[in-house]
């Protein structure tokens, strides 16, 4: 695979693209392409988290799991689908969340391209999906690489917000330096979690946190 990745992201993780599993990964997503799978999302957008959003600009890091497998959802932001694409359960409940949180009305849109614009890091923990077939590709190396991710980031900088929503997420804890960083832990904002998600204003919690360290708070507001 040809990474097409930000600068800083590509001095940030270039050991990891040299390594074993890396190469296996590729070599996989290459074979699965040739034998006329479809994957989800197209190959210029796996890496738009870090394209849109580079290695000093993180404030905040929101944590999913597996990109959306149907047609047209998938576009390399964890939670966000493309304009004019009908919005995911998961992100109706984010929306609710936000006005009762913020006062913002739920947006019409469900593209986050302006959080990840603000340093809204928006990171799967698995890049890439067959079409049609959840976390069909949970198990060929990129929790790996995105494991490295949420460490490499943990050490290199200050001050990060990391929303872990669910307990797959929550289990990416121990990977973060809880001295430098601020952790908000809740239920998952899907259906299934029967609205545990609700009432946890980590919006608000994070923008207090921010603004506590200096920095210029995320406009949450979509339109």
């Amino acid at each position: 695979m040809n990474v097409q990745i930000e600068s800083s992201w590509k001095e940030l993780l270039s050991d990891e693209f040299e390594k074993p599993y890396f190469v296996s990964l590729s070599e996989y997503l290459k074979r699965e392409k040739s034998s006329g799978i479809k994957i989800y999302p197209k190959g210029p957008d796996i890496f738009n988290a870090f394209n849109m959003t580079p290695v000093q600009n993180v404030k905040v890091v929101i944590l999913g799991q597996d990109p959306y497998h149907g047609p047209g959802q998938a576009h390399g932001l964890s939670f966000s689908v493309p304009e004019g694409v009908a919005l995911p359960p998961s992100l109706q409940n984010i929306y609710k969340e936000l006005y009762t949180d913020l006062g913002i009305k739920p947006a019409n849109s469900g593209s986050l391209i302006k959080w990840a614009q603000q340093g809204v890091f928006l990171l799967n923990a698995v890049l890439t999906v067959r079409a049609g077939e959840a976390a069909s590709h949970s198990k060929i190396g990129w929790m790996e690489f995105t494991d490295a991710v949420i460490s490499k980031l943990s050490k290199e900088r200050d001050g990060i917000v990391f929303m872990l929503w669910g307990n797959f997420a929550k289990g990416k804890r121990d990977l973060i330096d809880t001295s430098r960083h601020f952790i908000l832990e809740a239920p998952h904002p899907s259906p299934l979690a029967r609205g545990g998600f609700f009432g946890c204003r980590h919006f608000s919690k994070a923008n207090e946190f921010i603004k506590s360290k200096g920095k210029e708070p995320v406009k949450w507001a979509l339109e």
